[in-house]
Order: structure tokens, then sequence, then C-alpha cells
């Protein structure tokens, strides 16, 4: 796979260049089809129909017209992260001069892979992620359908899943031509840095105060790609005014956190957040015992911090993987540093430097899913589980399970149990955020079970993610008219939410604001519907017996 580095060495160049490039490449057509290539080629050329070209704050782009959308990939917001800028706040990227081309994803953070050979990877195409991994990651995409032409539309930026340690802006399920073309929107998703790379407090362990933020260096990185869209994004035909982030998963944790952070004050407008609802992040004390670990495995003493800048990121992506503890799910994230992120995200309370700031929140009934591969469990082991989970409480849980679900394998009942146990952070967003008594907050609950393996999953952890990008012909979706009616229903929620900060839109019922009392929820599922308080007795079940993920 062709690295970020060896592309940005020919990523800018002269319009001359390019057109001398793509007339020489006519040499390489057989001589029988020349004659009809040639003339077609110098029209094109003529007419800039395929190919289009923007500006930004850095230099001119040139992107790709696909039928109506523009799309942009691997747009630098920030300079390399790779030595002196290594654990550094992101630095705006340098400017070039000529046209650089917009035709790549970019690099994707250091990180470790899932395993391909796990069947959920395989049903979200986890491992199918472009653009090379390294420390230039700092890139975004975008997808329009217009350029500077006043058209104000609304922005929707994507945080990317896989917690605070994998992932990218590349993975099939974020790609914005869908959304872009259905919505009259501008779509941008968003790189950045990772696990160790992005969130290693050093801060007390008396590192040089340049290290200050180093521990929430990713998140300082996704305020600077809202700073580039504040920017730039009228260039694109999008409106600066009406940026709504989100994301799903870590990328839901992302747009929590973010939502505390006083740099990203009026950078978004709309915030969603979809089975990823962080209440809290990690202390400073749990922050630096995970730091400590890591650069003991390196090696390096605690009088010599910045020598973490001179060795290679293969190395620290290497230890990272090593320490116990530090593997693909990382033990690397956010901290309440006092300055950066003076609170937790939704702990005590919600944030209030978003308070103005409408949200969604949603989970889906089988989130717990994706960790699971015992799918053979039986009713013995079930209990065995429940007992082991709440001692001397199994036999009223599985009762009410039982009641609820009498034709659910033990699977997905153990599924439901673990995602109903954790699913209290969403209830405790929600409640806090309308606590403020400001802008809203809807909710709702994915029902409709994904497709993949014979549906074993269930309404798995990121079914509802690519039909959210109005795509309906993955993996988890499938491409039937289900899928393509919940595209309608829950992208058309997207884009009005966006557009408005309300998600009613006609391929919908009503869909009421949450409160603390009927705490009315959107239903996505065969019959998509608005419930009361959906899952009540287990939301109530697990708040009694304290379970509930904090």
């Amino acid at each position: 796979m062709e690295s970020m580095q060896s592309r940005s060495d020919g990523a800018t160049r002269s319009t001359s260049s390019r057109r001398s490039f793509l007339k020489s490449s006519s040499l390489l057509v057989p001589a029988a089809g020349a004659g009809a290539f040639l003339p077609m080629l110098a029209t094109r050329l003529r007419s800039s129909s395929m190919f289009v070209m923007t500006d930004t704050t850095s230099g001119k782009l040139q992107g790709i017209d696909v039928y109506g959308i523009k799309r942009f990939l691997g747009i630098p917001y920030g300079a390399s992260t790779a030595g002196k800028n290594r654990y550094m706040p992101p630095r705006k990227p340098a400017p070039w001069a000529g046209v650089r081309d917009a035709f790549e994803f970019g690099q994707i953070a250091p990180q470790a892979w899932a395993d391909p050979r796990a069947e959920y990877p395989k049903a979200i195409d986890w491992d199918r992620q472009s653009g090379g991994m390294g420390e230039d990651c700092l890139v975004l995409n975008v997808w329009t359908p217009g350029l500077k032409d006043g058209g104000k539309r609304p922005v929707m930026v994507s945080f990317h899943g896989g917690g605070f340690a994998t992932g990218s802006a590349g993975e099939p399920g974020y790609y914005g031509d869908p959304l872009a073309r259905f919505g009259d929107a501008v779509v941008v998703t968003v790189n950045h840095r990772l696990a160790s790379f992005g969130f290693l407090h050093v801060a007390d362990l008396d590192a040089p105060p340049e290290f200050a933020m180093a521990g929430n260096a990713g998140m300082l990185d996704l305020v600077a790609s809202l700073e580039w869209v504040r920017d730039n994004i009228e260039n694109f035909g999008g409106d600066p005014n009406r940026v709504f982030i989100f994301g799903q998963s870590g990328g839901g944790a992302k747009t929590s956190v973010t939502m505390a952070m006083p740099a990203a004050k009026n950078l978004f407008h709309r915030a969603g957040v979809q089975s990823g609802s962080a209440i809290r992040v990690a202390t400073r004390e749990n922050a630096t015992k995970a730091a400590e670990k890591l650069i003991a495995k390196l090696g390096i003493s605690k009088s010599r911090i910045p020598d973490l800048q001179k060795l290679s990121w293969e190395q620290i992506l290497d230890a990272q993987n090593e320490v116990a503890g530090m593997g693909p799910g990382g033990s690397f994230s956010p901290v309440v540093d006092g300055t950066v992120l003076p609170q937790h995200p939704f702990d005590p309370a919600a944030p209030a430097v978003s308070e103005n700031v409408p949200m969604i929140i949603s989970t889906t009934l089988d989130d717990g899913a994706l960790r699971l591969t015992n799918f053979d469990l039986d009713e013995a082991g079930l209990t065995a589980m429940v007992e082991k989970m709440v001692p001397g409480n199994a036999d009223r849980v599985l009762k009410m399970y039982r009641k609820a679900y009498p034709h659910v394998a033990p699977f997905l009942i153990q599924a439901r149990i673990l995602t109903d146990r954790g699913r209290g952070n969403s209830y405790k967003q929600a409640e806090r955020k309308i606590a403020l008594g400001k802008a809203p907050a809807y909710m709702y609950l994915w029902k409709w079970p994904a497709k993949a393996f014979d549906g074993k999953f269930g309404a798995v952890h990121g079914t509802d993610v690519a039909l959210a990008f109005h795509s309906a012909h993955g993996e988890l979706t499938g491409d039937g008219p289900e899928a393509r009616r919940l595209a309608d229903e829950l992208g058309g929620a997207w884009v009005a939410f966006a557009r408005t900060g309300n998600p009613d839109n006609p391929a919908l019922p009503h869909w009421p604001a949450y409160d603390s009392e009927s705490r009315a929820t959107m239903v996505f599922d065969k019959y998509t519907r608005v419930e009361s308080d959906p899952l009540r007795e287990f939301r109530l079940l697990w708040e009694e017996l304290g379970t509930s993920q904090g």
C-alpha cells in the first residue's frame, strides 16, 4: 500500500505539469482507439467536467467530481505529528504552492489491527482501512454537492469509531458520498492521533512544560479539524454556523468529550452520540500509571521524556501493544487535566460549555454482542454467567429476560444483559443534558437486527452506522427494501438535525424531545415508531442492582 509520505512528495504540482502527465498517458492507449480517445480527453480537460478545484487557507486543492458530488480526500488540517511535533498540540499544515491533488485517503494513525479472522470485524469491514499508516495523519475528507456557491449547506463532521485506539475515516462505513447526495449536505470525516500517540499523560511525570497537553493531543486534533471547518468550509459550499459533530462507539465518546472542551466552544452546533456515551474518562492518576508502563517498556527514564520524540513510531507502537492491557482495545484515553478537559464529559453534570448544543443519543438492542464469540452458549452456561455477574440474583434476572424474549437464543440473551447493564450511560447523558434546561436531547433505540452471518449478532453495535450515512449495501445491513427504508429514516433524521437542530423529517413520525418523565424514544425497527421508556423494566433492574457502567 502506498504511504502518505510517498504521496505527499508529488501531491503538489502545477496545473501545466498535471496536464502534461494526463496527455502523455494517452500513449498507453492502443493505436486503434487513440483517435477516438484523444479528443474526449482534451474536452474533459478544457471543460473541467471531472476535476474540480477550490481554495483552502493552506493552498489550492484539486478533487474529483463523481456525478455531482465533489470529493476531496486526504486534506491536511495539521502538520505531521512526527519528531518534535510528537505529543505536542497540533500545528497548522505548511502552505503549498500550485495545486495539491486530493484524490486519495491520507495516512491513518499508528494502531494495532483487529484480527481479520474474527466475524465481527469482517462484518463491519474493519480491516479495509485506506491510506497507509504513519504520523502524517492529521487529514480529513470532504464530500459536497457544490463549491463556492453560497449553498450554506449543513456540515456533518464524523468522528470515527474504534475507541480511542483504532480506526480511521477511510473505513467503508464512513464513505460520505451517499449522505452528501441524499441530504444536499457537506460531509467531513477525520483522522487523528490515537492510543499512546494521542493520549500519553506525562505531565505528572516531571515532563518539560511543552508536554503538558500530551494526554489530550488526540482531542486537540479534533478541535483543530473543527477550526479547519470553520475557516474553509464555505469554499466547499457549507455553512460554518451549522456544524453537526457525530460518531458511533469511540466516535460517540469523542463527541461526548468534545462537548466538554472549552477550546471547541462555538465550533459546532449539534452533536450525535451513537452507542458511545462517555460519562467519565481517565483521571490524572490512572493516566499517569498508563504512561509510566509505556515509557518503562521503552526504556526511557522520567528525566528524559523528550527522548520519546527520537524513537520511531514503530518502536512506540510495538511497546504499546506489548504492555499488558494495552493491546488493540487500548488503555489510553482523554484525561481530565484541568485545562484542555476541565471536567469529566458528563460527570457530575453535563458540560455547561456546550449547553446550547442539541443532542441525539442512541444505543442498539444488542450493542454488547460485538465482543462475544460463544455462539454455542447454552442455558447452563448463561445461568453461570449471570450468577457470576450478579451473585444471588441470577434467577430473577433470567426470569425477566426470558419473559421478554422467550424465543431468543442464550447467546443473544447474554448480549442483551450485558448491553442493558451498560446502557445506563446513555440515560445518564440524556438526563444530565436536559437538566441544564437549555438545548434538547433526542433518544433513539436501534432494534432492527444486522443481516451479517445469518443475523446471529442481532441488532449489534454499529448496525446503524452506514445507515446514518444513507448507505444500505454493507455486510451488516444488506441492500433490501427494509435497509433502504431505514437509511431514508435515519439519514433523513441526521440531515434534518444537522440543518435545524431537530430530527423531525417526513420519513418518520414526530420525534419528541427526551424528558425524564415520558422518556420518548424513537425505535428503529421493522416498523419504526415512538415509544415511552422502552426497556423500562431492564433500566430499573440495573439501576437497582447498581451495575450500570459509570
